[in-house]
């Protein structure tokens, strides 16, 4: 079996099929010459035989992440679990269609106790170390041990409560290395040695990123979307950076434009002091582009061109995981941004005015949307909202309060328009996503993974709202003092973030002047076939026979 590497001083070329559609993106920006961490791929081919347990899969398995592992170690200068330039790295999934939050993904692979000595060592960061060993423990037990994550999340709300702080970014060193110790006393009676053994970490960690692929969320997301047709995953081990260091260093994802708008400006979500997954899941409220511009000037420049150079290269709005470690600006992966249908309209006649596309690239690309359908809905003097969040998906939707995909899923079938309010954005609830009409989080990003599947359902999101408390068991909310019950009626903007109670009036409109732009490109294009099937004139065929002789 073939490992593709990327990175170093590798510049191989696979395709999307092969290798996966994030690995593939990664590769080309790896030899575009942009600042992206060292990996290697194991291929999608060996999904299935993996998830079969075929003994010669496993045995490729095995060598392709020690062959993997001795190029990351010659490329960064350090070893994989070594007590004292030690090398972590991430194990990510990645199928030829992009799937945003469906697979696994295992975080600080290779943070074993002695790696937490080194990474103090090489840093000066015990809170970095320790920050890493409590999340790979997290990770690791809730991805490839299956163990319910509740006793860690509760371990966690005790210590932040006994220390008199508001979450785990206030933690100090002493206090992470308490909660790491309590988190492996939590799962030693699971360890058959792989909590001191880096090379065993990530061989489960590789084996079960490939059976994400056969998860419920997983096999609901390709039915929903047409995409059983796909064969499996890859599997991307990349050298980890950490935005987990500091005020200095964050993890975010950026949009080279609105993909609720189709505004040509970037949108771009940050947390400081934080790793990826903090954003994507949709777990914390992140900050946005003015945070970074003020905080990190530098960084903002760089990103931004970097985004415009993207956008160049793959002819379309890109969605871009990036981490800051000390100051240095790394980019995780790119891949085509999903977006709601008024985005993509807007986004294809102006990727068209700015010559990155033509006019039958732009048709093809809108060619599923139902611009008979397409309409802007407005509210009729709304009044004042109950509560107001962030705008993550624009819209409005109204319907009846739903608080698990579960009551979602009965409301809808019961013929009522359903608007699914929960805790936070989680892709485990995608099959209540495909009922809902709308949905509201308590917390998460503009960005994250949740948010991405709502813009490109079409359904108005709204994310990071503070002041609503979900509670699943009793069948009710708190928006901001107001309770509402289960199937109560409620009226989301997903534009301007307000949620209000009741059902509220709305009016349609239609983007009268796009459609018309697209109706005179498909016009002319018909033209164009039209002429193209036209009988060659006597005179034309004329010319041709005398060129051929």
């Amino acid at each position: 079996m073939h490992i593709v590497r990327i990175g170093g001083r590798s510049t191989e070329q696979h395709s999307a099929d092969a290798i996966g559609n994030k690995a593939a993106n990664l590769a080309r920006m790896a030899a575009l010459g942009l600042p992206v961490p060292p990996a290697f791929v194991l291929p999608v081919k060996l999904c299935a035989a993996i998830i079969d347990k075929d003994a010669h899969a496993e045995r490729d398995l095995r060598d392709g992440l020690k062959e993997g592992i001795e190029f990351l170690e010659g490329a960064t200068g350090k070893r994989f679990g070594d007590h004292r330039q030690p090398l972590l790295v991430s194990v990510r999934s990645g199928a030829a269609r992009s799937m945003p939050g469906m697979l696994d993904t295992v975080l600080n692979v290779g943070c074993t106790s002695p790696a937490v000595q080194g990474l103090i060592r090489l840093t000066g960061r015990s809170r970095l170390a320790w920050d890493c060993r409590r999340r790979f423990l997290e990770s690791y037990t809730e991805t490839v041990l299956g163990l319910d994550p509740a006793p860690f999340a509760a371990r966690l709300a005790e210590l932040t409560a006994n220390e008199e702080v508001l979450s785990d970014r206030e933690l100090d060193s002493e206090a992470l290395e308490r909660l790491a110790a309590d988190q492996q006393a939590l799962v030693e009676d699971r360890d058959d040695g792989w909590l001191e053994n880096a090379a065993a970490q990530l061989e489960s960690a590789a084996r079960a990123v490939y059976r994400s692929w056969m998860s419920e969320r997983a096999q609901a997301y390709r039915r929903l979307q047409k995409l059983d047709q796909l064969e499996g995953t890859a599997v991307t081990v990349q050298a980890m950076v950490f935005g987990n260091g500091g005020l200095s260093s964050g993890a975010g994802v950026a949009f080279s434009r609105d993909p609720s708008t189709g505004l040509a400006q970037p949108m771009i979500d940050l947390v400081l002091d934080a790793q990826g997954e903090d954003v994507v899941s949709g777990r914390r409220t992140p900050d946005t582009e003015e945070t970074i511009v003020r905080s990190l000037p530098t960084i903002a420049a760089e990103l931004g061109d970097i985004l415009k150079r993207l956008e160049r290269e793959f002819g379309d709005v890109q969605d871009v995981e990036f981490t800051i470690e000390d100051g240095k600006l790394w980019i995780l992966q790119t891949r085509t941004a999903k977006r709601t249908p008024r985005a993509a309209l807007r986004i294809a006649i102006d990727l068209v005015r700015e010559g990155l596309i033509t006019r039958q690239e732009a048709l093809g690309r809108i060619a599923g949307i139902d611009l008979a359908a397409l309409v802007q809905i407005s509210l009729v003097a709304a009044g004042k909202p109950v509560v107001a969040g962030i705008g993550a998906s624009g819209g409005i939707a109204v319907g009846r309060a739903a608080f698990s995909s579960e009551s979602a899923e009965r409301l809808a079938a019961a013929g009522d328009p359903v608007i699914l309010m929960r805790p936070d954005t989680s892709t485990a609830d995608v099959a209540g996503f495909a009922v809902a009409a709308g949905i509201v989080t308590a917390v998460g990003a503009r960005t994250a993974h949740a948010a991405l599947v709502a813009r490109q359902m079409g359904k108005p999101c709204i994310v990071g709202c503070a002041s609503m408390t979900v509670d699943v068991a009793a069948d009710r909310a708190q928006l901001a003092g107001t309770t509402i019950s289960g199937s109560d009626w409620i009226t989301i903007d997903g534009d301007g973030g307000n949620i209000y109670l009741g059902r509220r009036d709305t009016v349609e409109t239609r983007p009268e002047a796009e459609l018309a732009e697209i109706a005179s490109w498909r016009s002319e294009a018909a033209d164009h076939a039209h002429d193209g099937h036209k009988p060659k004139s006597p005179r034309h065929q004329a010319r041709q026979g005398s060129a051929g002789a």
